[in-house]
């Protein structure tokens, strides 16, 4: 099974460089193993809050796509911090056609 690098930038402005990403693991998982601050995952990865939201780097956004109805109705909840290119890290699992993406995690303010 390959493997595949993230970038991830946690709400204290902190990069994290993850070189070994399994592939199938959610970024909410990612961050939650290795301390990222604001990664929160309260509801587990059932895409049932906002407590792991990034921002997709512009870059990738074509690669990683635009959220399905159900994690629109969740951003909508914190919708004074989202952007054009909010996810949700339960959502996103990593991939080849991910390897080398980059995340900035979303601000807390709205939890």
């Amino acid at each position: 099974m390959a493997n595949f690098k993230v970038t991830m930038t946690d709400v204290d402005g902190v990069v994290h460089k993850f070189e070994d990403v399994a592939e199938g693991t959610n970024l909410m998982e990612l961050g939650r193993q290795n301390g990222v601050a604001g990664i929160m995952g309260d509801c587990g990865g059932g895409c049932a809050c906002a407590t792991c939201h990034v921002f997709v780097a512009e870059n990738w956004w074509a690669k990683v796509g635009a959220p399905d109805d159900i994690e629109t109705a969740m951003l909508d909840m914190v919708s004074d911090v989202m952007q054009e290119t909010s996810r949700l890290g339960c959502q996103v699992k990593m991939s080849a056609e991910l390897d080398g993406l980059e995340v900035t995690v979303a601000p807390m303010a709205a939890y």
